[in-house]
Parts: structure tokens; sequence; C-alpha cells
């Protein structure tokens, strides 16, 4: 069943790099501007990951431009995780860290078990295979909730 989209929403997984770019990118594809969003990681060690480019610039969505950033960081960039009205965790250290820092608000974390495609793959195209599979699990799981995006058609 598939429901209002909110005003606002956070993607949240590890390292800002690989997962929650991709539903971030996606999500402004498929949904427009009517949502702020926004994605973040436990950590920020590490840039954009080269094959989440590639597997959603296959479907238009591009993200090379993304700058990773922490939980931490978001603050410094005057994003308040309170203003969110959503935070969906894509990683299970992220859900950890969205449950702490909601602790005082009264925010809906929602945890999508997403698989990480890092270190999966031992050719070019098998790599790809991995993070194709990340990014169709996304799809799915935004689509069950939020129904077909206007790019989807």
């Amino acid at each position: 069943m598939t429901q209002a989209l909110p005003q606002s929403i956070l993607f949240c997984c590890d390292h800002n790099a690989v997962r929650s770019p991709m539903a971030e990118g996606i999500m402004k594809k498929f949904y427009g501007t009517g949502t702020y969003v926004q994605s973040v990681g436990v950590k920020n060690d590490m840039e954009i990951d080269g094959f989440s480019i590639a597997v959603c610039q296959e479907m238009g969505v591009e993200l090379s431009r993304h700058r990773s950033r922490s939980f931490d960081e978001m603050e410094d960039w005057g994003d308040d995780l309170s203003s969110f009205d959503l935070v969906v965790a894509l990683s299970p250290a992220s859900q950890r860290r969205a449950l702490e820092l909601t602790r005082y608000f009264h925010l809906d974390v929602e945890y999508w078990p997403i698989l990480d495609p890092t270190g999966l793959g031992e050719t070019r195209e098998a790599k790809l295979e991995s993070y194709r599979a990340a990014r169709d699990q996304i799809i799915e799981r935004l689509t069950e909730r939020w129904g077909a995006g206007r790019e989807q058609a």
C-alpha cells in the first residue's frame, strides 16, 4: 500500500558513498522536488563510489557531483536531524546511529536492509551486477512505499 510522500527524508548508510547517495538520487528522479531529500553516512571517510555512479547513470541519475558527509557534518551544513520527517537507514550501523540520534526527537526511523555491494564480484562486470542488485533493491523499496515514480512509467 503506497503512502503519501514525506516532506523531507534522510537516507543513511555506513559511508555515504554507495547506498544512501543512490537512494537520494533515485528518490529525487522518481518523485521530484516536492520532497526534500538528503543522505548521510555514519562516517565520511570515502568518496562517492564509482560503481554507484555507473549503475545510476544507466538510469539517468547523476551522482558524480555527490559529496559524502557524516551525521556530524550534516549539522555543520545546517541540516538538523529533527527537521526530517523520515530517516531511512540502509545499513545496520546507520540504523543504530540514527536511533541514537533520534532518541530526543519524535522521528520515524525505518530500516531497509539493502545489499552492501562493496567487495562483491571479481570482475568489473560482476561488481556492476552487485551494484545493480543494490540499486534495484532501493527502487523496489521506494516503489513499494510511494508508488511508481514519474520517471518509471
